[in-house]
């Protein structure tokens, strides 16, 4: 493994995991962390998918333990997100290398834009919706999300929050669970695809794993007034430097 890669690769991906934690949207630098280090495009998805996995259990673990989790949704959630991101990630590898590049470089500007202008909805007290219609929702907020994670990913996390609450009206405290479970089964169905075909890099991706849990632990001790503030310079820096290599690229091509 190139010591440069691990240079480039992991110290960014220990700032998408504290961004993370923060405020969301830490998918957004990991990804570009790979592609930055010139991984081939399937390949970034892969092996971002491991690095993100281990810290997405780590996350559900400690909600699960906090008795934040209601299965009775989450067990639908999963099966949705499973069966969406396995069709998301065989697509994806079904779209030429040259192509999938072009298609991250461009989408990720547009993600990013709708991630840092989030609004999540918190339910209010008084709504009122069917425990069946409940299911049916997460479970199909679930497959159309985990599609799109298994295909592309940053920013799932965060629109699976707001599906959830705002349609299928659970309280922002327990949806979270929820949507960590949901994306974690994603994760691992995403995950389990590309490895089938050998597009992680197994080594790169449980290094930068390490560099993910740390990064997620210190945020999560850090308390933040407003961290948005901070999250939102760091990703557009990150994504201008995505840019600047890109342009650079093909200049010399």
């Amino acid at each position: 493994m190139d010591p440069i890669t691990l240079l480039i690769v992991c110290p960014l991906v220990f700032l998408a995991g504290l961004v993370d934690s923060i405020a969301g949207g830490g998918g957004l630098i990991s990804l570009t962390a790979y592609l930055l280090a010139g991984l081939p495009a399937h390949a970034a998805l892969g092996t971002n998918k491991l690095s993100s996995s281990i810290g997405t259990a780590v996350a559900t673990a400690r909600l699960a333990r906090g008795g934040y989790i209601d299965f009775k949704l989450a067990v639908p959630a999963a099966v949705g997100a499973v069966a969406g991101s396995a069709i998301g990630a065989k697509l994806a590898l079904l779209t030429p290398d040259g192509i999938f590049q072009i298609l991250l470089v461009v989408a990720l500007p547009f993600v990013a834009f709708a991630v840092l202008r989030k609004r999540t909805l918190e339910a209010p007290e008084d709504a009122e919706i069917s425990p069946r219609r409940q299911y049916v929702i997460v479970a199909v907020a679930s497959v159309l999300l985990g599609a799109y994670d298994g295909f592309y990913g940053p920013g799932t996390g965060t629109f699976m929050l707001i599906a959830f609450t705002a349609a299928a009206k659970l309280p922002v405290k327990h949806a979270s669970g929820e949507v960590k479970v949901a994306n974690l089964a994603s994760n691992v169905a995403a995950l389990v695809t590309f490895f089938m075909h050998g597009a992680v890099w197994l080594g790169l991706g449980l290094a930068a794993a390490v560099f993910s849990i740390a990064g997620n632990y210190l945020g999560a001790g850090m308390v933040m007034k407003d961290g948005t503030k901070i999250v939102r310079p760091i990703i557009i820096a990150v994504l201008a430097l995505l840019f600047v290599k890109v342009i650079f690229d093909l200049v010399l091509q």
